[in-house]
């Protein structure tokens, strides 16, 4: 289990996960049995994992405005959540739908925002929780787009 002692693990974590959920997609969206319908699904989640992975390092960089609340220091360390996607490889990823592709990020997405609720309730800080706060609306508003842009690919 990894624990978190900084705001800033907790969030490379989070940007680790989007970079490794990126993988899992291309590699599958490459795979020769994937159907065309299914393959321009995964390349779009790929993409989708890779604007939110990037969004995070630059919070994450040196020069950010946010260096300060991301060296506070938690309370009690915080353990990662379950995130069984991370125990997948791309040959025992089961996607075989559009719908399939959806439920898989809805959940790994639902699952990092709850993460992000509940660091802002539990905040010691005030700008840590402002922070939590605006990330895990920045997921919810990026759930609705990901949500309308999986259905008009899949009436496509």
């Amino acid at each position: 289990m990894v624990h978190f002692k900084q705001v800033r693990e907790l969030v490379q974590w989070v940007a680790d996960y989007h970079a490794h959920l990126k993988g899992l997609y291309t590699a599958k969206a490459a795979a020769s049995d994937v159907g065309e319908r299914l393959k321009m699904s995964l390349s779009y989640v790929a993409e989708h994992e890779e604007s939110l992975r990037s969004e995070l390092e630059q919070y994450l960089a040196e020069d950010s405005v946010h260096k300060g609340v991301l060296d506070t220091w938690f309370e009690e360390a915080v353990d990662a959540p379950d995130a069984p996607l991370l125990e997948k490889s791309p040959d025992t990823l089961a996607l075989h739908s559009v719908q399939d592709v959806l439920d898989n990020t809805l959940a790994s997405h639902h699952m990092l925002q709850a993460l992000f609720t509940q660091r802002a309730e539990h905040a010691v800080a005030g700008t840590e929780s402002e922070l939590f706060t605006s990330l895990a609306n920045q997921y919810e508003a990026e759930l609705r787009r990901l949500v309308r842009n999986m259905q008009r690919l899949e009436d496509y």
